[in-house]
C-alpha cells in the first residue's frame, strides 16, 4: 500500500476542523486506501484511532462529484444499528475546509476479497459458503429495514423504479456508441415489455457483491458492508440479482467481469437458487420473476460500464479496466441473453 502524498488534502486545515468540530486532535494522513473508481480513500490518525475519509478527487471536473459520497453518509447514519455499517462520524458539506466535500467514518478492521481468502481462513468451500450465506443474509437485514421510520422517507424516488432505469440506459447508450452492441436495445426493449406488474420499495444497496464488503482477517466473518454510493429506494430484488450474477460458476468463459466473486468459482460452492430462496424466506420477497432480474443486472452493468468504454476510445481515460471493458461489456450482454430465458 503506498504512502499518500499528504499534499492531496491540507492536513493542518483538515485537522483544525476535526478538532473544533469533532473533538478529535492530532489528525495526520496515513495511507491511500485502495478500492473504487471515482472517489478517493485515505487512513487518517488521530487521538481516537485510525478514521476513514471520503471524497471526490482532486481533479474531478463535475460539480456534483461528491453526491454518491452524501448519500453513503445519509444511508449510512439511518442504518446504524440495523445492518452492519461504519459508523458515520461526519458529513462535511462545506468545500472550503479542504476543498471539497469530504465524509469521515469509523475505520474497519478487515479486508475486502476478490480472487483469494485470507491466509488465517480454511481455504476451502465452507469457508465461502459461510460468507455467501452472511452476504445474504445481511443483505435481507437490509431489506428488512422500515426505510420511513429510520429517516428516509425522501431518499430516493421508488416510483416505476424498474421502468425508470431501463429507459434512462436506452437513452443513455442510444445517444452515444462507438461500436455497435444491438444487445443493449434488444434485451432493453425486452426488459421494457416484462417489467414485473408490482415490485416492493425497499432500501437498496445498488452495488452489492463480496468486494464491496469487508471480512475479518481471522475467520470467515462479514465485518461491515460499505461503498453505498448508489444507495436509493427501489426494488430489493436488483440487489439479489446483482449479488447472484457475480456468485458461483458464469455461463460465459472468460466472464465480464471474472475477478468480481471471484473467490467463489469452486467446487462445492452453493448455488445460486440455493441463495436465492435463503434471502426470499427471510425477506417474504416473491421470487417469481428472478429470470428478469437476472437479465436486468448483466444488462444494466452492461449499459453504464459501456460509458467508460466510449471514454477510453475516444482517448479521454487510459486505464486498464476501461480497456478491459471491450471484452466485458458483450460477456456481460451474452449473460443477460441467456438468463432472460432462464439461464443462469
Amino acid at each position: 500500500m503506498a504512502q499518500a502524498n499528504t499534499e492531496l488534502l491540507p492536513e493542518q486545515a483538515l485537522g483544525d476542523w476535526l478538532a473544533a468540530e469533532c473533538g478529535i486532535q492530532k489528525v495526520s494522513i496515513d495511507t491511500v486506501l485502495p478500492g473504487g473508481n471515482s472517489n478517493l480513500t485515505l487512513r487518517l490518525h488521530s487521538d481516537r484511532g485510525p478514521i476513514v475519509l471520503r471524497t471526490p478527487p482532486a481533479d474531478t471536473i463535475s460539480p456534483k462529484a461528491h453526491r454518491g459520497i452524501e448519500r453513503e453518509a445519509i444511508v449510512m447514519a439511518a442504518l446504524q444499528g440495523h445492518v452492519q455499517v461504519p459508523e458515520v462520524i461526519r458529513w462535511c458539506d462545506d468545500a472550503s475546509v479542504i476543498g471539497r466535500p469530504f465524509l469521515l467514518v469509523s475505520m474497519i478492521d478487515g479486508v475486502s476479497i476478490t480472487e483469494t481468502l485470507p491466509v488465517a481462513y480454511p481455504q476451502d468451500a465452507a469457508s465461502v459458503n459461510t460468507l455467501g450465506e452472511q452476504l445474504v443474509d445481511e443483505l435481507a437485514k437490509l431489506h428488512c429495514v422500515p426505510w420511513q421510520a429510520v429517516g428516509l422517507a425522501s431518499f430516493g424516488n421508488p416510483a416505476n423504479f424498474l421502468q425508470r432505469q431501463i429507459e434512462r440506459w436506452l437513452k443513455i447508450r442510444a445517444n452515444g456508441g462507438v461500436r455497435e452492441l444491438p444487445e443493449i436495445d434488444r434485451l432493453g426493449r425486452w426488459l421494457l415489455a416484462n417489467v414485473p406488474g408490482k415490485c416492493e420499495s425497499r432500501i437498496v444497496h445498488g452495488d452489492y457483491h463480496l468486494d464491496n464488503t469487508l471480512c475479518r482477517t481471522d475467520t470467515p466473518q462479514l465485518a461491515a458492508v460499505i461503498d453505498w454510493e448508489l444507495s436509493t429506494i427501489g426494488d430489493p430484488v436488483t440487489d439479489l440479482a446483482l449479488l447472484l450474477m457475480f456468485w458461483g460458476q458464469r455461463r460465459v468463459e472468460p466472464a465480464g467481469f471474472a475477478h468480481v466473486q471471484a473467490v467463489s468459482r469452486r467446487a462445492g460452492i452453493l448455488g445460486r437458487r440455493e441463495l436465492a430462496a435463503r434471502w426470499a424466506k427471510e425477506t417474504g420477497i416473491s421470487l417469481e420473476h428472478l429470470d428478469f432480474y437476472m437479465c436486468f443486472a448483466f444488462w444494466r452493468l452492461a449499459a453504464i460500464v459501456e460509458g467508460a468504454y466510449e471514454l477510453y476510445c475516444e482517448g479521454k481515460v487510459d486505464t486498464e479496466y476501461a480497456k478491459g471493458l471491450k471484452h466485458d461489456v458483450p460477456a456481460l450482454l451474452q449473460e443477460a441473453a441467456m438468463a432472460a430465458n432462464g439461464e443462469w
